[in-house]
């Protein structure tokens, strides 16, 4: 049932709208924040489509179609071919698409266009969920397109993305698009505290550092989050306080050992939500406003040497090596030059020179 997602209300409407016109798209594009819920919303759509014993135009969620479709058959090994395939849960008419590694590929989506051409199995319609669809390369792109122009009536794909605008214009086209915005504080807090996931003061604090994702919220171990902070807060202490470019080489060289691999871009993240409270705050936006705000006197004392041009372009080279990652670029010269380069943007606001108005 769409009512036990969380947020998004605008989207379960709109989906509701579909169900009960009847006028599901061959084609949907679901874009938002990673961890915002696309996924879930994707396979409740699924349900309602195969359900047995549907709840006005929603999927019950006790059938044995609605139970199956929730439980996805991932492969045991993290390498192998399996992931080439597309994965099924245990309903027959629904399956996912992952990039076995930092690519989908072009077998996948033949793969895709031939099962999209077979009528159901069991239920109404087959959906095929394809994650983290910024990661086509042309060759991907372009055999997706051919079932796409033309999708069977009985087969529905949905694109789950965090930057459609990595996608092609010719893929956006053909896709209706549905935005997800991002959870409020009070809706990722409450998730957590219902579900005695965390106390209310941790909650309130794991939903501002979220930025509006719940999976974000869920993922967090606390004691590694604030390692993480203090880890990132430095380098912000570096870049705009110390000017210290030896710790900045170091703090590359700490974000790419083998022990913290796996939270480089967790890393960035809280890198980039400090940037920016530091940046409000020195906007005067109010401190309850900021994301960390229980680092408020450090980030106070940042953001009297940081001014919006510096802040602003902080953010686009992080974005920019974000980007770059996608193509499996090396992360410890990446890293290296991104900090030094954050260095280099601007010098920080005590050591400008003034240079008096010749008039």
């Amino acid at each position: 049932m769409l009512d036990q997602l969380v947020g998004n209300e605008r989207v379960k409407n709109l989906l509701r709208r579909m169900l009960a016109a009847r006028r599901i798209p061959g084609a949907l594009l679901f874009t938002g924040e990673e961890g915002i819920g696309k996924k879930l919303f994707a396979l409740e759509l699924a349900k309602a489509l195969n359900c047995r014993s549907p709840r006005g135009v929603e999927g019950c969620g006790t059938c044995g179609a609605c139970k199956r479709t929730d439980r996805i058959n991932y492969p045991q090994s993290a390498e192998g071919d399996e992931w080439k395939e597309i994965l099924r849960t245990d309903h027959p008419d629904v399956g996912l698409v992952v990039a076995p590694k930092r690519v989908l590929l072009v077998e996948q989506m033949r793969l895709v266009e031939r099962e999209a051409n077979y009528r159901p199995f069991e239920g109404n319609a087959r959906v095929f969920l394809i994650e983290d669809a910024e990661k086509f390369n042309d060759q991907a792109a372009n055999a997706l397109l051919k079932i796409l122009e033309e999708p069977p009536p009985t087969s529905h794909i949905v694109l789950l993305t965090a930057r459609p605008d990595f996608l092609l214009p010719t893929i956006r086209s053909r896709c209706q698009m549905v935005r997800f915005a991002p959870l409020t504080v009070e809706e990722i807090a409450g998730y957590l505290v219902r579900n005695k996931i965390a106390s209310a003061p941790e909650a309130g604090i794991r939903a501002r550092v979220a930025r509006g994702s719940l999976g974000r919220a869920l993922a967090q171990d606390m004691e590694d989050f604030n390692e993480q902070r203090q880890a990132m807060l430095r380098v912000l202490q570096a870049l705009s306080v110390t000017d210290d470019r030896m710790q900045l080489l170091r703090a590359a060289e700490e974000l790419n050992e083998a022990k913290v691999k796996d939270e480089y871009e967790s890393r960035l993240d809280v890198l980039e939500a400090l940037i920016r409270d530091a940046w409000l705050l020195r906007l005067g936006v109010p401190a309850e406003n900021v994301v960390n705000e229980d680092l408020l006197p450090q980030l106070q004392k940042i953001s009297a040497h940081l001014d919006g041009p510096r802040a602003a372009g902080w953010l686009a080279l992080i974005e920019e090596v974000r980007e770059q990652f996608i193509v499996n670029i090396n992360r410890k010269p990446a890293t290296d030059a991104l900090f030094l380069t954050m260095a280099a943007a601007a010098p920080p606001l005590e050591k400008k020179r003034f240079v008096p108005n010749p008039r």
